[in-house]
């Protein structure tokens, strides 16, 4: 893979994303039957249905590039290149039926991502990122060709910044991290719609000091920082990826709109 062929890729991934999407879609609206992982988490038949589609299509694409995917393939090995997928990233939305969950796909090179897609399905908005950052409508059928539009960060306002917090998800050190930002609004959102929100001008700042996982940020951590802004960890340094030692799972990070807000957080070192 060279770096002019991204944005193909991304489109591509945009593709097999959309159909999953359509294969959650019709799951939705049957009966979810939820079972806990050994983590906690919920999973149901159609997260596992999605995976299977994704990882399928990602061998017949790119045969021999490593699937690193949630549910079935947690524990793959990275390689040069590889792939992380969350095939439903906002489980629990998906069952409570409010329609902010998300298809996550990310190429990764070396220990960042490259190109990636996130597309909501019940809200038919999809973001992609090559080497830039587009949206659009997801479409009624696979096959239907996309109009996609170029996104960018908004500058950080002086006063009155919007930041994007989960529903199901607070700490202390979450709050205390944003407790020296200038916030303004608090909005809910859920899944990684959070970093394309604020990916499309529409938010400043999010804050997780909680645990998540490479493949609920890696997707949405490309699209955001192809609009201009950035997701940092502790110190101020770009998140990184294809950490099998450590299972896969991030410390805290900030998504900001404006890189200019880096300075103003001090995230801790672990969650």
């Amino acid at each position: 893979m060279r770096d002019s062929d991204m944005n193909a890729v991304a489109r591509r991934l945009a593709t097999i994303a959309i159909e999953a999407g359509h294969v959650l879609r019709r799951m939705e609206r049957v009966q979810k039957d939820a079972t806990l992982k050994k983590d906690g988490t919920p999973t149901t038949l159609a997260d596992l249905a999605a995976e299977e589609l994704i990882i399928a299509h990602l061998n017949e694409a790119w045969p021999g590039i490593p699937v690193v995917a949630e549910e079935t393939a947690s524990q793959v090995s990275p390689d040069s290149f590889f792939f992380l997928v969350d095939p439903l990233d906002g489980t629990g939305d998906f069952i409570h039926g409010t329609g902010e969950y998300s298809v996550n796909i990310a190429l990764v090179q070396g220990n960042r991502p490259v190109a990636a897609v996130v597309a909501a399905p019940a809200m038919r908005n999809i973001w992609i990122a090559g080497t830039r950052a587009e949206t659009g409508a997801m479409p009624g059928k696979p096959d239907d060709e996309i109009i996609w539009h170029p996104i960018a960060t908004r500058a950080a306002p002086e006063q009155g910044l919007i930041a994007l917090v989960s529903r199901r998800h607070g700490d202390n050190a979450t709050e205390k991290c944003l407790s020296t930002l200038s916030i303004g609004t608090r909005r809910t959102a859920s899944s990684a719609l959070k970093f394309c929100l604020i990916a499309s001008g529409e938010a400043d700042v999010y804050v997780r000091c909680g645990p998540t996982m490479e493949w609920d940020t890696a997707a949405g951590d490309h699209i955001l920082s192809c609009a201009g802004g950035k997701v940092i960890g502790a110190g101020g340094t770009h998140l990184t990826y294809g950490h099998r030692d450590r299972d896969y799972r991030n410390g805290p990070f900030a998504a900001l709109g404006d890189p200019a807000l880096a300075p103003r957080l001090a995230l801790p070192v672990t969650c």
